[in-house]
């Protein structure tokens, strides 16, 4: 609608249609287009008005007066296919590892609270390892089910529970077991 109206006024005007010489028409012209729009709105201006168009249209559309935004087209739908969900940037990976990490990094605060254990003991112990691969497969089964069926994390968030939100606290707890681990390896002591 701006664009229009500002080509209107620059059709409309006595410098567009060749009224001054060439030279200073070119400035003027120049002068009445604003900056923020491209050379080429200028350089279309300029070819019409050299065509012999001496006439500006006096038809007014009810399309033009009440412009209808145009729709954003809609996404693709998420592909099913195995190897596009497990793939390097597909949903799956970094989110299963996400939550994997979270539910690790509570437990191991919560076995070293209870228990007084460091994570490199929890783990030689052996006594956790079952619970470890029930749980890895259960989470991550009920994370490939929804994935595999086409639905996205992002239709699913709303709130303060985001799907960003479930990303970056999930890159945190992974980041958490390793800072556990490497200062329990280094102290040699439990964290808490």
């Amino acid at each position: 609608m701006a664009t229009t109206t500002v080509m209107q006024s620059i059709l409309g005007s006595s410098v567009a249609y060749g009224a001054a010489g060439k030279n200073r028409s070119l400035m003027k012209l120049q002068g009445t287009v604003p900056a923020s729009y491209p050379v080429s709105s200028y350089l279309r201006v300029r070819s019409m008005a050299e065509d012999g168009q001496k006439k500006q249209p006096t038809t007014v559309t009810t399309a033009s007066k009440n412009p209808q935004p145009a729709e954003a087209p809609s996404p693709p739908p998420p592909s099913t296919k195995f190897s596009d969900v497990f793939a390097f940037s597909g949903p799956a990976p970094e989110r299963i590892n996400g939550r994997l990490a979270m539910v690790g990094f509570v437990a191991a605060l919560a076995v070293e609270l209870s228990k007084g254990q460091d994570v490199f003991a929890q783990i030689s112990s052996g006594s956790g390892v079952p619970l470890f691969i029930g749980t890895s497969v259960l989470l991550s089964v009920a994370s490939l089910v929804p994935l595999l069926k086409g639905v996205t994390v992002e239709s699913k968030s709303n709130g303060i529970m985001t799907s960003d939100a479930e990303l970056w606290n999930g890159r945190l707890a992974m980041l958490g077991l390793v800072a556990l681990a490497f200062t329990e390896y280094v102290t040699g002591t439990t964290l808490v």
